[in-house]
């Protein structure tokens, strides 16, 4: 293992992304079809938020599937914006930050996904799954 091995060995990118001005709907769509669980919010390639699939499962009251869209989803979706349900104050590393930092992160707050940002430009995401399959390289 990689004393100070940095977060850009192992992170996601190009990131997909959403604006706040996108719909709910667009969000769930991105989430299915790419099979990810996270998406930075930006403006520009400023992240402004973070939202997750969580975070849009927590809004459905219909019972959690993969087939399309329930009319009450839709519904769900057309009354919140991405702004309303997004988490506004987030916390990103550098790709330069150490694998060991952003793992000392995840374990002792409540993320799972950080953006990583280099001069306030989003150049990629790291999940705790890209943590765990960079520890299970190592064994």
């Amino acid at each position: 293992m990689i004393r100070k091995a940095p977060i850009s060995m192992i992170m996601t990118q190009p990131v997909i992304t959403l604006n706040k001005e996108d719909n709910l709907e667009t969000a769930e769509h991105l989430f299915k079809n790419r099979h990810i669980r996270h998406i930075p919010i930006v403006s520009g390639d400023v992240v402004v938020g973070m939202l997750s699939y969580t975070d849009l499962l927590r809004l459905n009251f219909s019972q959690l599937n993969d087939e399309e869209n329930t009319d009450s989803d839709v519904f769900i979706h057309n009354i919140f914006s991405i702004e309303q349900v997004m988490i506004q104050k987030i916390v990103s590393v550098s790709s330069s930050s150490s694998i060991k930092e952003v793992a000392e992160i995840f374990a002792t707050r409540e993320f799972h996904a950080l953006p990583v940002v280099d001069n306030n430009k989003l150049v990629g995401i790291v999940t705790t799954t890209d943590l765990i399959k960079y520890l299970l390289k190592q064994f």
